[in-house]
């Protein structure tokens, strides 16, 4: 059950929100809990155990920390100075380690049900260059739903009370639903503790503008995943499962496609989820803030996926940069050359342990560990050469900030990104190159026109996308610019705004990509 099918949409969203309404305040946070775990178990069935294991090893962890804290802090009352650092230290030890058991615990999960086979093959290649007589078995198994998302939530909890950034939570049901709310479950946003506390557990009763409001981006959602993203889906399937087939025009317009197709069903995906959030009064971060727009990739970056990055920062860049190895690597390099070295190798290394972990977030596979590091080069290309292009367009009297200008940084981030989205998509590294080389080498106009309207596609679907991509980039222009629109909507008569909810209705009904021909998009984030 995804949140785009008839089961949720029409049948439990508005029992949740039927039997939610009706319920006293205390009991609102309760019926949210209990419908998450029946929603994790529609999906995972006897899976559900793990969530629960994940959820109960770090709310028991927390309270083993703040249980140290507070003995750790009665010891010391009254003691000399250095007896009080010892103790200190002895407390703080003891905090590591229960944290990396916690941390160990959790991520034993995830390389099971999502790394093991990846690394078992990798072994048995190994195994066959030296001629040694064993292998590993291959493990066939299903992974619980959101399994990355939900882990990297647990792993930031425990990690905030460690660092006694946050208290540690005492009540286990609000612990359970931090960590299985059904709207972000399957596919995020990653939410950290203070980001949600206090509107999940608040049981805010249901208003007229929270509903209108959560279902306005619940329609936008199935405007962009249902008409765009669907309707792309078969050009895209074709072009990347059939490589040879196809001239390097149409193969380049389905990485084009492909992208186009991410953006619009993961930031679909993200409007129906925080809608369905906004519902019953919790507010949830946002995901998408108009990637498109990017000047580069850093930028892109910090538009795309933006819990993710913000998770990567916090836990892992941040750690790395201020770790003692790396500063005593980024002092002599500061000692043997300068400061712009120092922090050019310091940023290196964080960003190194940032992107091979975000390749491997995104799958078990060698595309998405190259993805990676084709970021990761990209990212560290621009650091370098950034202080040499500001100098070249002061040389050439090139104004950075003209119109001209950043629609040419946009056009190359976006180049940049089909390229990286291609090997994304790509079923293997090895198709992804291929595709790659066919773009440059078999550049064939003439067959381009031929094949380009049997794809699955004809004329009356390209219109409609045109239209649909249309409406998506006025919306997303207006907001880069600072105007939104459902602010806008809200303020006209209530004739005039169910007009345009109606519209919207109809357009995903009338003009979404159904029946034969048409394959709708499998949640694409869901298995992560």
């Amino acid at each position: 059950m995804s949140y785009f099918t008839v089961k949720y949409l029409f049948f439990f969203l508005p029992a949740v929100i039927l039997v939610y309404g009706i319920m006293p305040k205390k009991i609102k946070p309760l019926v949210l809990l209990v419908a998450s775990y029946l929603f994790f178990f529609w999906i995972s069935k006897k899976l559900i155990f793990f969530l629960i294991l994940s959820s109960l090893s770090i709310y028991f962890s927390s309270l083993g920390m703040r249980r140290i804290d507070r003995i750790t802090k009665e010891k010391v009352e009254g003691m000399e100075k250095e007896e009080k650092k010892r103790i200190k230290q002895k407390g703080k030890k003891k905090k590591q380690i229960l944290l990396l058991l916690t941390i160990l615990f959790n991520f034993s999960f995830l390389f099971y049900f999502k790394y093991l086979n990846f690394f078992a093959s990798i072994g048995n290649a190994l195994f066959d260059i030296f001629h040694a007589d064993f292998s590993i078995r291959l493990v066939k198994h299903l992974a619980p739903i959101g399994i990355s998302f939900y882990t990297l939530q647990a792993i930031s909890y425990v990690v905030d009370v460690y660092h006694e950034k946050i208290e540690a939570e005492s009540n286990l049901f609000k612990m359970l639903l931090y960590l299985s709310f059904f709207p972000t479950i399957m596919e995020g946003p990653i939410a950290s503790y203070p980001e949600v506390k206090d509107s999940l557990y608040e049981g805010t009763r249901l208003s007229y503008h929270n509903l209108c409001f959560g279902l306005q981006r619940i329609i936008f959602g199935l405007f962009k995943k249902c008409i765009i993203a669907d309707r792309l889906n078969i050009f895209v399937k074709l072009t990347f499962d059939h490589i040879l087939q196809y001239s390097g025009i149409t193969l380049a317009f389905g990485a084009i496609f492909y992208t186009i197709l991410l953006y619009m069903e993961f930031s679909g995906t993200m409007d129906v989820v925080i809608g369905s959030a906004e519902i019953f009064g919790i507010k949830l971060p946002e995901n998408f803030r108009q990637p498109f727009f990017s000047k580069n990739i850093s930028e892109f970056w910090s538009r795309w996926h933006i819990t993710l990055g913000n998770w990567l920062k916090n836990y892992v860049f941040y750690p790395v940069s201020f770790s003692q190895p790396v500063k005593k690597i980024s002092s002599f390099f500061k000692k043997k050359f300068n400061h712009r070295v120092s922090a050019l190798v310091m940023g290196a290394i964080a960003l190194f342990a940032v992107w091979s972990l975000n390749g491997l977030w995104h799958g078990a596979g060698w595309q998405f560990v190259f993805f990676g590091y084709y970021h990761f080069t990209l990212l560290m290309l621009g650091n370098i050469f950034e202080p040499w292009i500001s100098l070249g367009c002061e040389k050439f009297s090139i104004h950075r900030k003209a119109n001209w200008y950043h629609a040419l940084q946009i056009g190359k981030t976006c180049l940049l990104v089909f390229i990286g989205e291609l090997f994304f998509r790509a079923n293997t590294l090895s198709d992804g190159f291929l595709m790659l080389q066919r773009i440059f080498t078999h550049f064939d106009l003439q067959q381009f026109q031929t094949e380009f309207f049997h794809l699955g596609l004809d004329g009356k679907d390209y219109l409609i996308l045109l239209i649909a991509l249309g409406v998506v980039f006025l919306i997303s222009f207006l907001k880069e610019r600072g105007v939104s629109i459902r602010e806008k909507i809200s303020l006209k008569t209530i004739s005039l705004r169910w007009i345009i909810y109606y519209a919207l209705i109809m357009s995903v009904i009338l003009f979404g990509a159904y029946g034969p021909g048409y394959e709708p998009v499998e949640p694409i984030y869901a298995d992560f």
